[in-house]
């Protein structure tokens, strides 16, 4: 048994979506659960359709909405013939689901509309792929992960229940592989006991690939990316990034922490567990080994350089000179559980608490707001926190030149620096 996840920019054309039929043809008659992203930018295009809904632009969301709709049909056209029609109703079904919607008015929170609407591009990506392949003789069974992944509702970041969806898995997966070799399902989507639509947050399809991989005691889990394999820095940032051929998982979770975005924060730990290989290859170069990211440890890396924008710096001080470290800091931690939010960068001064936090404007209103009853409270918005592991000296004042330092944490290992320009 393996996983496969690819991502979006893999399917993120006809051409491309066809060359995910020219790998599976090197793995006939083996066992294969495979994860499919939302396909290139659909993910931020449904983001805007819930903005717009939420802010109460019925029309703007339906216009972008119908923009999201148009593109899928558009691509479904160019794979699919004979059964075209089983394909565009499959898709039908999903469009109606986003629309009954859209001509509601919201009553609840933000996040609960992000998954709601959002959930829909997986599943349009995982039908059109599910009926190309199919119609090209690559047999395979769709199904909807919201039957598999029960999930709490902390919608955006939602927790998995391991022992409902294990048990689904059991019920429902495995019997299927009797008669098929291929499952396609989506990643980064789940659902709660009510049937309400829930993400594993952003990217988080590398995740749920780990967690069918951890429940199938998959043999390894490959991640299909559009680069040569795991990278020291992103290649669209830094030309001179180099490629890394071996990985432990304790490097790749540190990567992970700080907010690397080729592996998902919370992949690693269910393949861990089980001593689960992971490989990250280039789907556009298949014969390429990728990387290879397992239990041994590896040494001489390169500086790993992992830069996150649009981050805010709040600074809360106590209103009556106390001491953070007695029991600011406690309610302090206690706000950011009540906000489900969690700072990348903290440090204490005597009476003030400083934290970086991404710019998730309506968490962050929330935090200030709730805050303001017990601290002092300043933000700073537009800022950069650049992380780097491994690090030397000329690296980091390479990167730090012309920047204005706020904040700056290191230990042996790793240095954190939130800056903005000059």
């Amino acid at each position: 048994m393996k996983v496969f996840k690819f991502g979006g920019a893999s399917i993120s054309s006809v051409e491309r979506i066809q060359n995910v039929n020219t790998i599976l043809q090197s793995y006939k008659r083996e066992k294969i659960l495979i994860i499919i992203s939302a396909m290139g930018k659909t993910t931020n295009a449904l983001e805007k359709v819930a903005e717009a809904f939420f802010e109460g632009k019925k029309d703007e969301a339906l216009q972008l909405f119908r923009q999201v709709k148009d593109s899928h049909l558009n691509i479904l056209k160019y794979l699919v013939t004979v059964n075209w029609l089983h394909a565009e109703n499959q898709l039908k079904d999903f469009f109606t689901e986003i629309e009954w919607l859209l001509h509601d008015k919201p009553v609840r929170e933000f996040d609960y509309y992000y998954d709601q609407i959002v959930c829909c591009g997986e599943l349009l990506s995982t039908s059109i792929v599910s009926n190309y392949l199919n119609e090209s003789g690559i047999k395979n069974k769709w199904l909807d992960v919201r039957d598999i992944f029960r999930t709490d509702d902390n919608f955006r970041d939602a927790s998995i229940d391991w022992n409902f969806t294990e048990r689904k898995i059991k019920e429902d997966i495995l019997p299927i592989f009797e008669d098929n070799d291929i499952i396609i399902t989506q990643g980064f989507i789940g659902a709660t006991d009510e049937n309400e639509s829930t993400t594993l947050g952003r990217e988080g399809s590398d995740y749920s690939a780990a967690v069918f991989a951890n429940l199938l005691d998959a043999e390894n889990q490959t991640i299909w990316k559009d680069v040569e394999g795991v990278m020291n820095a992103d290649p669209k940032k830094f030309q001179d990034a180099q490629f890394i051929k071996t990985l432990s998982y304790v490097e790749v979770i540190e990567m992970a922490f700080y907010g690397a975005q080729v592996i998902h924060p919370k992949t690693i730990k269910p393949l861990q567990n089980k001593n689960i290989p992971l490989h990250v290859r280039c789907f556009l170069n298949p014969e390429l080994p990728g990387t290879i990211i397992s239990s041994k440890p590896v040494h001489n890396l390169p500086p790993i350089i992992v830069v996150k924008d649009k981050q805010v710096l709040m600074q809360f001080r106590t209103k009556d000179f106390s001491f953070v470290e007695e029991k600011p800091i406690n309610q302090l931690h206690e706000l950011f559980e009540q906000v489900k939010i969690s700072p990348n960068l903290s440090q204490n001064t005597a009476i003030s608490i400083f934290s970086c936090l991404d710019d998730k404007p309506e968490k962050i209103e929330k935090l200030a707001l709730a805050a303001s009853e017990l601290f002092e409270v300043q933000i700073e918005k537009g800022l950069t926190l650049l992380t780097i592991r491994h690090y030397n000296e000329l690296i980091v004042k390479q990167l730090t030149n012309k920047k204005i330092e706020l904040l700056s944490q290191k230990t042996k290992e790793t240095i954190q620096v939130l800056m903005k320009d000059i």
